[in-house]
């Protein structure tokens, strides 16, 4: 296949305005300290932009977008009719992906409640079993994640992401029979098999439907049902526990919590597989018109609507990049206290001198604080354009709740429980560095690579969280505490080199703009090019 042009071809004799088309420049954008930047640069790093070419840019593997707009589209939108299909947009997309986002959270925390419902007696759970069981379920995702961002790439992506919805909610189902520790570890596996689809999935329809200045805040949101699945599962398993004590049937309650919640979120996998569009062109909820506009407003993003063949080149680029790796240091790190959270945070507040049935309730509070702290912490990245540093304020005030619960004594419980409601803000660099794959990594395999890699670290923390929550520390666990306050004070270093990092590329791209003959290819957004390869990307903070 031959590219677009033999010679250079985003070097032009004259200089051209390469800013016609784009809404958003962020603030390194002025143009004298970029023509100072470059013009104090060596001899040798000057003749290396001059030679830059755009080589992987080839129309025959462009997205399929290009492909309409070059047979002579015109599109024109007011300002009127862009926010008119935004709400469009939103009310089609965003309460799927919230409900399934939050059933993804309650379907592997379900676990936690039932530890407190007689699942560990009932199937002889002794020691660090629990805890294994806890960590399988990233074992699972772990060996399953580079597959399924693999196939969600190349197959349909609202189609592979339904199929997994239906099949977690029936492996779900599943752990009402288990009888040992084999098999519910066995089931557990699966569980994670099926769960590893959603992350990547999500953030791919995210990048795809929306602009950057609308990332953060989305993916926050439907990120935040975590919160409200933790609201709803506390709420149902305590309906289902004292339900049972009044009215008995023949199965215990635990089990009926996995079978509700699991046929439950089976059902909304099938009303996803019917109602989610793969892309833009074929959502049966617009217009022509409005698939052509809703393809035309996320031009800005530099990233297309996706690509489905597999470029060698991206996936090495992906390996070399010194901001991914940091993306999966933070996954992995922060997920370690994640990973032991969501599976002993019942028979943390136990600790705290609650009964088992009172923990249910209680543990209902935590979830609002995360849904408040994911939606304004997205809120406010998007309206101030810097949703790094603003992503820390919910780290800092986990690392404070934490700090509480590990100093107060149990002469001051409801201060330890508060503490621990705190930490339930510690989730929103997460979800700001989820968002900033969207909007920070470029050419679709690349970025599924990428989402795969973050997710795999994410996999490693959840396996090692659970294992510092050791049987011999109950019930304060104050080792694992400890190992908890560490893990986030570096991912608080990690987090400011990210936005280092990204400050220095954006300077380096600003400097490559303004170099003399430099102009922009006609439909370069198109063509599926990685974010460093792209000298048009910008870079989020």
């Amino acid at each position: 296949m031959s590219t677009v042009e033999e010679s250079p071809p985003y070097l032009a004799p004259e200089v051209t305005n390469v800013a016609d088309t784009e809404k958003d420049r962020v603030s390194t954008e002025k143009v004298q300290p970029a023509k100072a930047a470059f013009d104090n640069m060596s001899d040798a790093e000057k003749a290396e932009i001059h030679e830059l070419k755009l080589k992987h840019a080839n129309r025959n593997d462009a997205d399929e977008a290009l492909k309409i707009f070059e047979e002579g589209e015109v599109i024109t939108m007011t300002p009127e009719d862009e926010k008119k299909l935004l709400r469009k947009i939103d009310l089609h997309l965003m309460p799927l992906l919230c409900l399934v986002y939050g059933l993804n959270y309650l379907d592997k925390t379900t676990l936690s409640y039932a530890s407190i419902m007689g699942l560990k007696t009932d199937i002889n759970l002794t020691g660090g079993d629990y805890s294994w069981v806890g960590s399988m379920f990233y074992f699972g995702y772990l060996v399953w994640e580079w597959p399924t961002s693999a196939l969600l790439q190349r197959l349909p992506l609202a189609k592979w992401s339904a199929f997994n919805v239906i099949m977690w909610g029936l492996v779900l189902c599943c752990l009402a029979g288990v009888k040992s520790f084999a098999t519910a570890m066995t089931v557990r596996f699966f569980l994670g098999v099926f769960e590893a689809a959603v992350s990547p999935g999500f953030a791919l329809f995210t990048s795809q439907w929306y602009t950057v200045r609308e990332q953060g805040l989305r993916t926050g949101f439907w990120f935040s049902f975590n919160g409200w699945g933790q609201i709803l599962g506390g709420a149902v398993a305590y309906g289902i526990a004292t339900g049972l004590e009044k009215h008995p049937v023949a199965i215990k309650s635990w089990q009926l919590l996995f079978l509700v919640i699991g046929l439950f979120t089976s059902a909304i996998g099938v009303l996803f597989l019917f109602v989610m569009p793969d892309n833009q062109l074929n959502a049966k909820f617009l217009t022509k018109k409005e698939r052509l506009m809703a393809v035309e407003r996320i031009r800005v993003n530099q990233q297309g609507v996706g690509n489905k063949h597999f470029k060698a080149y991206q996936f090495w680029e992906a390996l070399s990049d010194p901001m991914v790796w940091a993306f999966v240091f933070y996954s992995l790190v922060a997920d370690i206290p994640n990973g032991g959270i969501t599976n002993f945070f019942s028979q943390l507040i136990v600790s705290f001198g609650y009964t088992p049935k009172q923990s249910l309730l209680l543990g209902i509070p935590g979830g609002a604080v995360e849904v408040i702290a994911l939606v304004l912490a997205g809120w406010l990245g998007d309206r101030y354009r810097n949703r790094l540093l603003i992503c820390t304020s919910g780290l800092l005030i986990a690392m404070l709740g934490m700090l509480l619960i590990v100093c107060l004594d149990h002469s001051h419980d409801v201060g330890r429980l508060i503490g621990y409601y705190l930490t339930q803000s510690s989730p929103t660099p997460f979800v700001a560095l989820l968002s900033l794959i969207s909007t920070n990594v470029a050419g679709w395999t690349k970025k599924t690579t990428v989402a795969a890699m973050y997710l795999i670290g994410y996999c490693v923390g959840n396996i090692v969280g659970p294992q510092v929550f050791r049987a011999k520390d109950a019930p304060d666990y104050r080792n694992a505490q400890i190992v908890i306050l560490v893990c986030w004070g570096l991912s608080l270093l990690d987090i400011l080199f990210i936005y280092w990092w990204c400050r220095k590329e954006n300077a380096r791209k600003a400097a490559i703009r303004s170099a003399p003959g430099y102009a922009k290819m006609e439909g370069q957004e198109f063509f599926d090019l990685t974010d460093r390869e792209n000298p048009e990307f910008i870079y989020s903070l």
